[in-house]
This record gives structure tokens, C-alpha cells and sequence, in this order.
């Protein structure tokens, strides 16, 4: 059972704040706070947070999945409906893991594994302003307050964590028990890099599905590739040409 999401004022990050109680949560629990000193992204590079600006969010996953691999997936489309709930705003997924509102980085997904558990951690930018991003060297970020024109209400970080904790609860049994596959039609009609050209580690080519077991098929031209991790970048996203 998905619990009502706890406010902390200030943490290092969700993530490691659940990771320190982990003994006393239940499946289920989550937890956010708008000030993370100390946040990080995927391969441990430092999340660039901006106090009272921003949304972080953990949920804690502590029973067995079909598909733990496939979690961030299905995470990036928990917050996308959120903000598509709450704010009007209509973004798209970037495999595996960002949020992405035409071509610029949104926000972003980091699953960590914790003592037989799996923490999963939801950031977004919300009020940050274009200076913000520049002075940062974050020139592909942009926020809710970017996209709307006008700063979100001071209430939208509650709002926006009780909603992913109420669309955590109504369909995380389904992905417990069937994995991807349980999400995978909606995920593919999100999916911004389906259709362009891709690099990753290895080769590149044109990202054509995301397969059962959320692993990205890129047609290299010389036959189908399934990547399951690494870097990938995309074409249009992020400035790449």
C-alpha cells in the first residue's frame, strides 16, 4: 500500500534520507521535500537543485518484481501524469530516465537499490528561471514555470506528490506482478526517442520499440539492436544534432 507522501523541510536527498530508515518504512512509503542539498543523478553525477524550486520524491519498493529493472520506466510516467493532472503540461519520457518538454530536460528518475529494497527517486524542476539554468551550465533544462509562462502555485510540490503517490498506488501492483509489460503501450506512445536516430554505447542508429522487458530496440541498419544501459543520446534532445 502507497502511503500519504511525508513533507521533510530540508534533506540531502530523498533517496539517501529513506535509505538511512529503511528498517522502519513500509512498502510503499514515500517521502519528498523543495530543498535537497545534495542530490544526485544517474552513475552518481550531483543533481543541480535549486532550494524551494524544485520537487524531490522517493517511494519505497520493498516487494519482489517482476521487472525491477524496468521501474524507472514506469516512474517517468507516474510524473508525467502528474504534471499533466496538475498543471496542464504535457511532457515526454527520454529512455530510460528524464522527463523531457521539447527537447529540454524536465526532470529525471534514479533508482538505487537499498538492502533488498528499491528506492525510487523523482526530481522536477518547477520555478527555476532561464538565468538559473544558464549560471548552472544547464542550458537543455527547463521548468514548470518556463512552460506555463507564470510560477506555479506554492501548494504544486504537495500536490504533485500526492498525486504520484496516488498513481503509485493504483498501479504498482500491476507492475509488481507483471512488470513492464503492464505499462508498455503508454510508454511507447511517451516516448520521445522513438523514431530518431540514437547514439549509444557501442553503436547507433534509429530507435524503433521498446521491447517487453523496457529495453530500447535501435535498428543500426545492418539488423535490430536491444540496449538495456548505458548512455544514449538522441537526436533533437539535449541539443544533439
Amino acid at each position: 500500500m502507497v502511503s500519504a507522501p511525508r513533507f521533510v523541510s530540508e534533506t540531502d536527498s530523498t533517496n539517501s534520507w529513506c535509505r538511512r530508515q529503511l528498517d522502519q518504512l513500509s512498502d510503499g512509503f514515500a517521502v519528498y521535500t523543495i530543498c535537497q542539498t545534495a542530490g544526485r543523478g544517474r552513475r552518481g553525477r550531483a543533481w543541480a537543485n535549486a532550494p524551494g524550486q524544485g520537487l524531490y520524491y522517493t517511494i519505497v519498493c520493498k516487494r519482489p518484481m517482476a521487472d525491477p529493472a524496468a521501474l524507472p520506466l514506469a516512474a517517468s510516467l507516474a510524473a508525467v501524469h502528474a504534471l499533466e493532472e496538475q498543471l496542464g503540461v504535457r511532457c515526454q519520457v527520454k529512455w530510460p530516465n528524464d522527463l523531457v518538454w521539447q527537447g529540454k530536460k524536465l526532470g529525471g528518475i534514479l533508482c538505487e537499490a537499498a538492502q533488498g529494497a528499491i528506492l525510487c527517486g523523482i526530481g522536477i524542476n518547477l520555478m527555476q528561471d532561464e538565468a538559473y539554468f544558464a549560471q548552472n551550465g544547464l542550458v537543455h533544462g527547463v521548468s514548470a514555470a518556463q512552460i506555463l509562462g507564470r510560477m506555479p502555485g506554492a501548494d504544486t510540490p504537495e500536490r504533485l506528490a500526492q498525486t504520484m503517490s496516488e498513481i503509485f498506488a493504483e498501479g504498482l501492483e500491476d507492475f509488481y506482478c507483471q512488470g513492464f509489460a503492464a505499462v508498455r503501450e503508454e510508454y511507447l506512445s511517451r516516448c520521445a526517442n522513438l523514431g530518431r536516430r540514437v547514439q549509444f554505447d557501442g553503436g547507433e542508429g534509429r530507435a524503433v520499440d521498446v521491447d517487453e522487458t523496457g529495453r530500447l530496440v535501435v535498428d543500426t541498419g545492418k539488423g535490430k539492436q536491444a540496449v538495456f544501459t548505458g548512455e544514449v543520446t538522441v537526436q533533437g534532445i539535449y541539443g544533439v544534432k
